[in-house]
């Protein structure tokens, strides 16, 4: 998830969803809150702690902070050397990843059809907005890190990519790199907030009305693919590269990327990246559905 979030346009959420762990991750950070308090004054930190399945979300966002930490650089000099490559990697990783998610539906009609479609066009409609521009105020902020930290748990829809559009992306990495401690703390503290009360409605909605939420993920992911397009050439009147983020950007084909850049536009090494990008997705399923029906076997009837 940490490398995921790392890539501007791809999303942490994605790769939980792939893994098998967005059930568990929305589940227990919807439990953080009152109720983990009184569980903590009356039985003890140790209940309290497997009441939020502590373990679990150290393992996880430590793993995130590790990889975001360890990686950041790494996926920074490939992006900007081989942005091509990354960006087709990504693509076939966020494409191979509908595929366990379209399983996991129980059952189809026409409601879930029409939030799988719902879901596309959302992602769509979200990649044709261009960039504003807000003011960078303690309340501004707030409300950034809230609709960040959202884009973020959902699959398919990056963080980053959300605060481009609103115009504060900008003034976010300002503060990160200036140490402004007030406009990081009224950020993260947004971010926490959002976090604990959107994963409550998620894990809500899982619960509730799994196959229409799980068709609606499928579709953003789905709908993401133009986000995420290896090939892109700037917007008229913008100066940019491929490897900056997708509001300033237009799709086009390798053809017409390479005989308007002169560059190549690597298509072998892309292919070779998205199909591998596919096949790991599709073994990490496999596995995944295969310890779940050992599980399943091993319990008690």
């Amino acid at each position: 998830m940490g490398a995921a979030d790392v890539v501007p346009g791809v999303s942490g959420g994605t790769i939980a969803f792939i893994t098998g762990i967005y059930q568990e991750l929305l589940d227990s950070l919807s439990r953080i809150g009152p109720h983990a308090v009184t569980v903590l004054r009356r039985h003890g930190l140790a209940v309290a702690w497997q009441y939020i399945n502590g373990s679990f979300l150290l393992a996880l966002f430590s793993g995130v902070l590790l990889s975001i930490f360890s990686l950041a650089r790494l996926i920074g000099f490939l992006l900007q050397t081989y942005p091509i490559v990354v960006w087709a990697f990504f693509f076939g990783l966020v494409l191979a990843s509908a595929v366990p998610i379209l399983r996991s539906i129980p059952r189809w009609s026409a409601s879930v059809v029409l939030f799988l479609l719902i879901g596309v066009t959302t992602a769509v409609l979200i990649s044709e907005l261009r960039p504003g521009q807000i003011p960078a105020t303690p309340v501004t902020l707030f409300l950034s890190g809230a609709l960040a930290i959202c884009a973020m748990i959902l699959p398919g829809i990056s963080g980053a990519f959300i605060l481009l559009l609103i115009g504060i992306y900008p003034r976010v990495l300002v503060a990160v790199h200036e140490m402004q401690l007030l406009n990081l703390l009224c950020f993260a503290a947004g971010a926490g907030c959002g976090l604990l009360l959107f994963s409550r409605l998620l894990s809500w909605l899982m619960h509730h009305y799994l196959a229409r939420t799980l068709a609606f993920l499928a579709g953003i992911l789905l709908g993401s693919l133009k986000i995420i397009w290896p090939w892109k050439l700037p917007l008229a009147g913008v100066e940019g590269g491929v490897n900056k983020l997708a509001p300033l950007m237009s799709n086009t084909s390798p053809a017409t990327f390479s005989a308007q850049t002169g560059e190549s536009a690597y298509l072998g090494l892309a292919l070779a990246a998205a199909g591998i990008a596919m096949a790991l997705v599709l073994v990490v399923d496999g596995l995944g559905r295969r310890h779940r029906e050992g599980k399943s076997c091993a319990s008690p009837q």
